[in-house]
């Protein structure tokens, strides 16, 4: 029996147009980018920056970041996808991977901006923020496809599962944890914290630094959450591959930004002060 208030899901994930098929799972990924593609270019250009590498930088950081996200899928999941020839690309049933994505499509971003001559760095952190608003909202498309939730839950935000979409170990249970709105509301979070050490630390993080903190934060939501998930994935020493990456990005993060603070010159900083030594005169 559901309780008085949860979260309804969809009824169905796709929308038929005559012979076309629209799969909402996709549309929300594209309005995913397109607001990455707003928030980046937006925060570029009030730097001095231009929209056209931000745009030549969004062709193929998201294409590669598709193709990047699907292998990752692919790779630790092979036994989920469906059993047709067409499998490995059907990224129109769910299943891409966040750290294949943002790895790949961020490595050929910067290669991109790097040739035309801009600064990595600084791009980084313009994109940081952008990405955690389109992560957030990228996480909805696991709502319309009834996936991406944890336990079962008798909590007012519980949400609804059809019966053919639940564990089989759960298959009593109505209700749970909405896992998908857990890490959109971290993202949306985080996304809020980034603008405001930006904004109160401004001249003390050296550029490219809020990205490593992009990084670190959102890996450290997505190890809770990531816990709190029963869908069937591969596991290392009875933890959950995810849960190994968002460790391993957490420490790699926060030594890295460490390391890149300390290492930092910052300019216009005056060289430290040269001790005087009176010479003292040798024996005869």
């Amino acid at each position: 029996m559901l309780p008085l208030l949860s979260i309804p899901s969809p009824s169905s994930s796709t929308i038929e147009l005559g012979p076309l098929s629209i799969h909402f799972y996709g549309l929300t990924l594209l309005v995913a980018i397109a607001a990455a593609v707003v928030i980046t270019g937006i925060r570029w250009t009030r730097r001095g920056g231009d929209w056209d590498l931000i745009f030549r930088v969004a062709v193929w950081g998201v294409a590669s970041g598709i193709v990047g996200a699907r292998l990752y899928h692919v790779v630790t999941s092979w036994d989920e996808l469906p059993d047709e020839w067409w499998g490995p690309f059907a990224i129109w049933k769910g299943g891409l991977g966040v750290w294949g994505g943002i790895g790949l499509g961020c490595l050929v971003g910067a290669i991109v901006a790097r040739r035309s001559g801009a600064s990595v760095a600084k791009l980084a952190d313009c994109v940081a923020p952008a990405l955690l608003v389109a992560q957030g909202i990228g996480r909805f498309g696991n709502w319309w496809n009834q996936e991406l939730f944890g336990g079962p839950t008798d909590l007012p935000w519980g949400l609804e599962i059809d019966p053919e979409n639940r564990p089989i170990d759960d298959v009593g249970s109505e209700t749970f944890h909405p896992a998908f709105l857990y890490e959109a509301l971290w993202c949306f979070a985080a996304a809020g914290v980034l603008l405001l050490v930006e904004r109160y630390f401004k001249g003390r993080i050296r550029p490219g630094g809020l990205f490593a903190l992009y990084v670190l934060i959102y890996s450290a939501g997505r190890l809770w959450i990531e816990n709190l998930r029963i869908d069937p994935s591969h596991e290392f020493g009875g933890i959950r591959l995810n849960v190994w990456v968002a460790g391993l990005a957490i420490l790699l993060s926060a030594a890295f930004f460490v390391w890149w603070q300390r290492t930092w010159k910052r300019p216009g900083a005056s060289p430290p002060p040269k001790v005087e030594t009176m010479a003292v005169p040798k024996g005869r």
